[in-house]
């Protein structure tokens, strides 16, 4: 894969000498020679030290106007070395000095160990990327590795397993969270911006983050938290939720306390001020959800799982997979403007969007105004997820407007899978949707267009050595890098001199 970018004058050469870098896909610098009408850039394997050895071990030739350019090495864990050779019309031919750097590996980036097994080949995206937050890894279409995430802030590589929400921003880094915290880092895998994580809105030692995390237009980032409130429980409180670690007794108040997860959505700005959030909390005292405490006594965990914030439009849209709702929550005011979803409580309210979406995540607003999810569908135990897209109505209800019934190949549903956790959808600029789901006994990422036709399929996969099989990797969320000038962006923006 070549990638020219316009003439500049750029005088680091990149990349530095001895780099060992944790990716193939590579940005290659020099210095303008204003003399050189024509650059020949030449890589080859292994560390040359001399012109003879050189010459026998090219594997990557690059010839054009430009002193900048994009190429892809062929493997991880090899040394390298490349030069430039300038010419100029009829004038002497230059030749740079040797130049060397490395690409490291992992045992993740060993096909021996990790695959990414192609099912449907790529037409339209056929030089796309994707980025699997399972594997901590960005592919291309072909199911090669061409990134993968490096040490962060001295974790191992075990440390580093616990990655969700893998994605590029519009600003050409790279967030996620990582053992409940948020990272944005660039190309080259230093850290640029950390979430505080110092419980300034949950009131605690942690903001407890989790499921989604993203860099907004404006440069701020707006991530998911929890915050553990106390409760009063009601008189019908079981014997066992009162002796549960986490009720509290009152002596002045003479009642049962516990402490009940609720979300919050934070936003902050890139010093790590708060600029803005939302309690679920505060939505929860005045709605029907009061009625969802179980018979016990215990109060039902709403599990905020996803979010869309509109910077346009001012509005949220906020998916709580354990209550089967999304809320559309306007900004800055924090006020629910609508309610999709099963209500709990007769009397209050129309109920809308029921029985649309069950235990979903990743909810997102499409390009034509139309809500999408997708769709876990578990309270349906004999049906497939979904990819399901809605329409709001002037009354306020939901009308289902497209699906797609998400059929895992070789898996009786009604044996074997149950999709309860993770899953996402993307719309692409075709309108066709990039999809996500998982079990610990399959994983597909796809893209399907809007005619419901398969236009890439792939499997991550990881090697059972006991078991002598290839067994799925649990992706959360998958996401995709089209544009080239984001890729472009993504490597320029996070290549340094080593």
């Amino acid at each position: 894969m070549l990638v020219v970018m316009p003439p500049v004058l750029w005088g680091q050469i990149l990349p530095g000498e001895n780099s060992k870098l944790h990716y193939r896909l590579i940005g290659f610098s020099f210095p303008a020679d204003v003399g050189c009408k024509k650059y020949q850039l030449e890589v080859a394997l292994g560390n040359c030290s001399n012109d003879e050895s050189f010459q026998t071990k090219i594997c990557n030739t690059y010839t054009g106007k430009q002193n900048k350019v994009i190429v892809e090495v062929p493997y991880f864990g090899y040394d390298y070395t490349w030069r430039v050779v300038c010419r100029g019309g009829n004038a002497v031919e230059k030749k740079s000095e040797l130049h060397h750097f490395s690409t490291s590996i992992i045992p993740d980036m060993d096909s021996n160990n990790t695959r990414v097994r192609i099912t449907k080949n790529a037409g339209t995206y056929k030089d796309a990327l994707v980025c699997l937050d399972g594997n901590r890894a960005i592919y291309d279409m072909k199911g090669q590795p061409v990134w993968y995430l490096p040490t962060i802030e001295g974790m191992n590589n075990t440390q580093l397993r616990d990655v969700r929400d893998m994605k590029l921003t519009s600003q050409g880094t790279i967030t996620f969270l990582l053992n409940n915290v948020g990272y944005e880092i660039n190309y080259d895998g230093a850290v640029l911006w950390k979430a505080p994580d110092n419980g300034a809105v949950s009131h605690d030692k942690h903001e407890y983050y989790h499921h989604e995390f993203t860099r907004l237009k404006n440069g701020h980032y707006m991530i998911l938290g929890d915050e553990y409130p106390l409760w009063k429980l009601g008189a019908n409180a079981d014997s066992n939720v009162l002796r549960d670690a986490h009720t509290i007794f009152d002596t002045v108040n003479k009642a049962f306390y516990q402490k009940v997860e609720f979300g919050t959505i934070i936003e902050y700005d890139e010093k790590g001020n708060i600029v803005w959030s939302w309690r679920s909390s505060k939505y929860f005292e005045g709605s029907d959800l009061k009625d969802s405490i179980n018979a016990l006594g215990k109060f039902k965990d709403m599990h905020e799982n996803s979010f869309c914030f509109d910077e346009e439009k001012k509005e949220l849209l906020v998916s709580f997979r354990n209550i089967s709702r999304i809320l559309k929550v306007s900004y800055p005011s924090g006020d629910v403007a609508a309610t999709y979803g099963h209500r709990y409580k007769d009397g209050e309210g129309k109920e809308t969007g029921s029985n649309l979406f069950c235990n979903q995540h990743s909810v997102k607003r499409s390009k034509s105004g139309y809500i999408y999810v997708f769709n876990n569908n578990c309270c349906n135990k004999e049906e497939t997820p979904e990819i399901v897209m809605m329409e709001e109505l002037p009354d306020g209800d939901l009308k289902r407007e497209w699906e797609y019934s998400c059929v895992p190949e070789g898996f009786d549903l009604k044996r074997h899978l149950q999709f309860r956790s993770g899953g996402n959808v993307v719309e692409l600029p075709d309108n066709s949707i990039l999809t996500s789901l998982a079990t610990d006994l399959y994983s597909n990422i796809f893209i399907v267009s809007k005619h419901k036709k398969i236009r890439w399929s792939a499997m991550p996969e990881k090697w059972n050595q006991v078991e002598t099989k290839w067994e799925p990797v649990f992706q959360y969320r998958a996401s995709i890098i089209i544009d080239q000038k984001d890729k472009e962006r993504l490597i320029w923006n996070g290549t340094v001199e080593k």
